[in-house]
Order: C-alpha cells, then structure tokens, then sequence
C-alpha cells in the first residue's frame, strides 16, 4: 500500500510559478514510476508528466517547456515545477505512483487567474 500527499497548490497571477510536492509512504518508492495528472472543471483527468525509475520524463505537450518533474527518492518525494503559468492550468492536479498496481493522491487546487 501506498499512501500519497499533495502539498503546494493555491492562487497564482499568470505567469507565475508555483511548486508541488508529493510525499509517499512505502520503502519502495523508487521502484513507482510517479506522476502528475489534472482535472479541470468540466474536463476529463489528463496526464501532465511522469518520471520512471531511472529519471526518465514524460511531459503533455501543453506543459512542455514549463513544468519539470522531479523526484528524490531519500525522501519519497515527486515534485512538479510549474512555470509560466496560464489560466488554462487552472486544475486540481494529482499525484500518480504506479508500478504493478496504481494510487492515487487527494489532489491540490490549482489556481491561474489575475
């Protein structure tokens, strides 16, 4: 079983930046590929990046250039650097562990708007 928390969402100007982190129980995170996913209102759940076990990254198109996802196995933490952020970012986005089996965060609103 695998516990995850989000931390780091609120409201932000466009064109601003904010971090998220998400912490994870278990002593085998490093083994999940973890990732970031969002939903916004009215839309389906969609992917915004992953990172595997060896660090490779995976970005949506409409993030790319703008978001990096990191992680830090010491301390079973993902992170998600948003930069220049548009209202179109305006989400609740979700933490992602995923090896053989899949958990899912609380999730944490994300707010773009002047």
């Amino acid at each position: 079983q695998v516990q995850l928390v989000e931390s780091g969402g609120g409201l932000v100007q466009p064109g601003g930046s904010l971090r998220l982190s998400c912490a994870a129980s278990g002593r085998i995170f490093a083994i999940y590929t973890m990732g970031w996913y969002r939903r916004a209102s009215g839309k389906q759940r969609e992917l915004v990046a992953t990172i595997n076990s060896g660090g490779n990254t995976n970005y949506a198109d409409s993030v790319k250039g703008r978001f990096t996802i990191s992680r830090e196995n010491a301390k079973n933490t993902v992170y998600l650097e948003m930069n220049s952020l548009k209202p179109d970012d305006t989400a609740v986005y979700y933490c992602n562990a995923a090896w053989v089996d899949s958990y899912w965060g609380q999730g944490t609103q994300v707010t773009v708007s002047s």
